[in-house]
């Protein structure tokens, strides 16, 4: 299809998204979020160009950066397409992988050469193997710039009950915690697990921010338009969520409030501890044995860790104090030279997904 008017091919919906490997219901949501604009024929079919196409080649190349379609959107918020810089980002997106796959490679092909002519592979360079050879995007540089981005000032704009209203419901992580996001006279309330209700102000669609915590909200829709889950960005991390029925949400709810009046600790969560602690005074976290976001944070902080592990000196005691109504197990941990107070959460699967340590009464 073309149009005699001037040089530039035009696409029906259903060319545009086979040439694209989109759906038309995607093509839909991008122009309901005003980033995409069709020219329509007489008969009101949509017809796509090539500014058209150098948008969603934009959306796609964020999309594949990670991105949600709502930060998309604000992104891209009354820009002209820059394929460009676009390109130019998803380049050196690329590049810092290729650069981490061929470090990898390169310290799988020594420990595989030093395998292959007799010598062992010593402990202190199959550490370095597991560590170095981890895909992750949570890099030094990602974080930081995580932490900058959700630093900055938000601009509230207009609650509209009926397009904000939507993302009402109940949300779990995979830490086993609870978002529960409620409607208020104006506004909305979004609720953690054990946690006060914390009224959140709209930025833009589906994007959410705190005033009294320095953390953003941003929801996620599925090609249908319904919310399916929500991420939290707070701290340099982000932590997805995926949306539970009510049922769910209440069974989550009366589990930990028994658990807290009761003094229910998890199963196993002093030996845990224990396994915790020795691990952090040998220096070799079990970063595989935590939820991602823990992980990376325990990652950085790991050196402090052991540290004050080294100063306390050896393990004396462990008692268990009871369940914070957050759903934390809390002990009294005492040591040679002194005592912690210390709390550990573990996710559903059974992964540790939360660990304090903090100096003891």
């Amino acid at each position: 299809m073309s149009d005699k008017r001037n040089h530039d091919p035009l696409l029906s919906a259903a060319e545009c998204a086979d040439r694209l490997g989109l759906t038309v219901r995607a093509l839909r949501v991008y122009e309901d979020r005003g980033l995409i604009a069709p020219r329509r024929t007489e008969k009101n079919w949509r017809l796509y160009g090539a500014a058209e196409i150098a948008r969603l080649t934009e959306i796609l190349a964020l999309k594949r950066l990670g991105l949600s379609l709502t930060r998309i959107t604000v992104l891209l918020a009354g820009a002209a397409p820059d394929l460009g810089q676009t390109l130019t980002i998803q380049q050196s997106a690329l590049v810092d992988l290729r650069d981490r796959v061929e470090h990898s490679l390169s310290l799988i092909g020594a420990a595989l050469q030093k395998i292959s002519s007799g010598r062992a592979v010593s402990i202190s360079e199959l550490i370095t193997l597991a560590k170095e050879t981890r895909m992750t995007d949570l890099s030094p540089d990602t974080v930081a710039w995580r932490r900058y981005e959700q630093a900055r000032p938000r601009t509230e704009v207009r609650f509209d009950p009926e397009k904000h209203g939507s993302v009402v419901g109940d949300f779990q992580f995979e830490a086993g915690d609870v978002l529960s996001v409620t409607r208020r006279e104006g506004g909305l309330m979004a609720q953690l697990t054990g946690q006060n209700a914390l009224e959140i102000y709209p930025e833009a669609d589906d994007l959410f921010f705190y005033r009294i915590v320095q953390a953003q909200l941003s929801f996620t829709r599925n090609e249908q338009g319904e919310v399916e889950g929500v991420v939290l960005h707070q701290g340099g991390y982000e932590q997805a969520a995926k949306r539970i029925d009510e049922t769910k949400a209440r069974a989550v709810a009366d589990d930990l409030e028994k658990r807290v009046k009761d003094k229910i600790p998890f199963p196993d969560s002093e030996a845990l501890l224990r396994r915790v602690i020795a691990e952090h005074q040998r220096g070799e976290p079990d970063y595989e044995g935590m939820t991602p976001p823990l992980a990376a944070v325990a990652r950085e902080q790991a050196p402090l860790a052991k540290a004050e592990l080294d100063r306390l000196g050896s393990l004396q005691s462990v008692a268990f104090k009871g369940v914070l109504q957050e759903g934390w197990d809390v002990y009294d941990v005492r040591f040679e030279k002194g005592t912690l107070e210390c709390g550990l959460m573990l996710a559903p699967g059974g992964k540790l997904s939360g660990i304090y340590f903090r100096p003891g009464l």
